[in-house]
């Protein structure tokens, strides 16, 4: 039986309010719920490893949902960040911030690391995956008017792999595409038609 088959008699709730997460999720056939926003402090253990926090704050955002869940709702939570140097580079601050982080990322390879939970009333289950991508030098012009052009504000490490810098910087990845915009859509499917078995 087919995934979107399984999930007729459940209801998946994603719990995030990010709009490429659930493109992903319409584009791979799979009905959702949006779950309604909700407050949740993304905070996490100083000496916590850079690639462990994504897997965190997943189960901290699961955890966090207001609501208790019915015995047919999947909760999906997820988190995304970039790695560099075994430091997190999350949102930036602002246009400053994230014209820094894009010189950081230039020329070099960095970790693109997610983590998803999927949740019900009985068990918990989180699972992460990761993708190396590969930035070729850029330089000042490029970097700002990237930054000035599509204000990726909203998005970890700076940038959004689908928009401009994506086609023009980006000299190669290893591991999903999808992962990079942010959720691991070919591994959420597998895990969930597991986690829909066990």
């Amino acid at each position: 039986m087919l995934l979107h088959e399984k999930l007729r008699n459940r209801r998946l709730l994603l719990a995030s309010q990010s709009p490429r997460r659930r493109e992903l999720i319409a584009g791979c056939g799979l009905p959702y719920d949006p779950a309604p926003k909700y407050d949740c402090e993304e905070i996490y253990p100083a000496d916590l490893p850079a690639e462990e926090v994504p897997l965190y704050l997943s189960q901290l955002k699961s955890r966090a949902y207001p609501a208790a869940l019915a015995p047919n709702d999947i909760l999906l939570t997820a988190d995304t960040v970039v790695v560099l140097d075994g430091e997190v580079l999350g949102k930036p601050h602002d246009r400053t911030d994230a014209i820094r982080m894009l010189h950081r990322l230039s020329g070099r390879r960095h970790t693109v690391v997610s983590g998803v939970t999927l949740r019900t009333p009985q068990r918990m289950q989180t699972f992460e995956a990761r993708t190396n991508v590969w930035f070729r030098s850029l330089t000042d012009e490029e970097v700002e008017y990237y930054i000035d052009t599509f204000h990726p504000l909203d998005k970890a490490g700076s940038y959004g792999i689908q928009e401009w810098i994506g086609y023009a910087a980006i000299e190669r990845i290893e591991g999903s595409f999808y992962n990079v915009m942010g959720l691991p859509i070919q591994k959420l499917y597998t895990e969930l038609n597991q986690f829909l078995d066990q």
